[in-house]
């Protein structure tokens, strides 16, 4: 070990600078590791981003875009510098586009997110105006000094389609079987009423209690033909194809009142005429999924309201009740099978699906359909 106390001035000064040299050298050998490590981890972030299959979002918590990858721009036709700084409103078609401040507003007031870490289909926007289906998931991330979201976004479009096609093949093998009941087997039991009654007439004279039993039968036979009759209209609803989608919800009001022996109404007031007829179809279900719903789980029900209008450019499709409400966890999950179909039917359509309760108790669903998707431009030239 040098012995520092023999070394003069100059030399002490010498060996001081030396060691300030080292120093130095270590410190920015140091700095350089560190910024090369930090650089390698950003070239590796960025290189995940943007070889990523998904489309990944971020904003902060103003809804301001701090960065798009590669997979965004595809999905929505837009370059990452368009969006960037721009509020992410702008990827939303309405009413979304409108409500999406308030929803972070809304947020940052109570803490309550409906969306964080909860994955769920909504509707995106390209920069062309389409709208299109996706899946998004969102993660808060909460930084030093402030808070921004991430979002996962996958287009499910092809997804949809394919649901959509099998949803219509058991549309027509539901059609089919209703005609086919309605048709075939009512038409045979038709024709064993008929020589029912004539039986009935040959015994009359001849054996009051054979007479008796064959009118029995016939009646019997009426009664089956009438309970084949209701499930073909369940089936495949005549009505609906032959006078459209509001002379199929008045009847849908009118069964359910003799059935059930509840007070149901169908309110229509300007007509809405709906001209096409898938989305009819879909629409006439989510309305007897959502009445079958109320009276399953709004207890004491007595009243139920399905209302048909037309408004701000929409067709609103709306099922109330009086009873004690539908349960807050399903809605809010979205589990229950009734409740998933009538998603899936709202999501195949363009539309979109409100569930919530009623000031003077029971539940409303509310489903709004662009009015220029009910309503197709006619084809000329064909």
């Amino acid at each position: 070990m040098k012995d520092y106390r023999k070394m003069s001035r100059d030399e002490l000064l010498g060996w001081i600078t030396q060691f300030k040299s080292r120093q130095a050298a270590r410190a920015r050998t140091r700095k350089q590791a560190a910024l090369s490590a930090l650089g390698d981890s950003e070239a590796r972030l960025r290189a995940i981003l943007e070889t990523a299959v998904e489309g990944i979002i971020t904003i902060n918590e103003r809804g301001i875009i701090e960065s798009f990858n590669l997979a965004s721009e595809k999905m929505f036709g837009y370059l990452a510098a368009e969006v960037i700084g721009k509020n992410v409103s702008v990827l939303m078609p309405e009413p979304h586009h409108a409500q999406h401040d308030g929803y972070l507003a809304n947020y940052r007031g109570s803490g309550q997110a409906r969306i964080i870490g909860i994955g769920r289909e909504v509707s995106g926007r390209r920069k062309n105006g389409t709208v299109f289906p996706m899946d998004l998931s969102v993660s808060e991330v909460q930084l030093a000094d402030r808070r921004i979201f991430t979002g996962f976004i996958r287009d499910i479009t092809e997804r949809k389609q394919l649901e959509k096609e099998i949803l219509e093949i058991s549309e027509r093998e539901q059609r089919r079987i209703g005609h086919d009941l309605h048709d075939g087997i009512c038409q045979h039991l038709a024709g064993i009423e008929l020589m029912s009654q004539v039986l009935e007439q040959k015994l009359e004279r001849r054996s009051r209690d054979g007479s008796t039993r064959a009118g029995t039968i016939a009646k019997n036979v009426r009664e089956t033909i009438s309970q084949t009759r209701a499930l073909a209209r369940g089936l495949s609803p005549v009505t609906l194809e032959a006078e459209g989608l509001m002379s199929a919800l008045g009847e849908l009001a009118e069964n359910t009142s003799k059935i059930f022996r509840v007070n149901c109404q169908f309110q229509c007031d300007p007509p809405v005429p709906v001209n096409d007829q898938a989305i009819s179809t879909h629409l006439f279900r989510i309305a007897q999924e959502a009445v079958s719903n109320a009276l399953r789980h709004g207890q004491k029900v007595r009243r139920v309201t399905i209302q048909l209008q037309a408004a701000d450019g929409r067709l609103w499709l709306s099922v109330s009740d009086d009873g004690t409400g539908f349960p807050t966890t399903k809605a809010a999950n979205g589990k229950g099978m009734g409740l998933r179909i009538m998603q899936s039917r709202t999501g195949m359509i363009g539309g979109t699906l409100a569930i919530g309760g009623n000031p003077a108790g029971g539940a409303t669903v509310t489903i709004s359909v662009p009015a220029a998707n009910a309503n197709p431009a006619p084809q000329h030239g064909r």
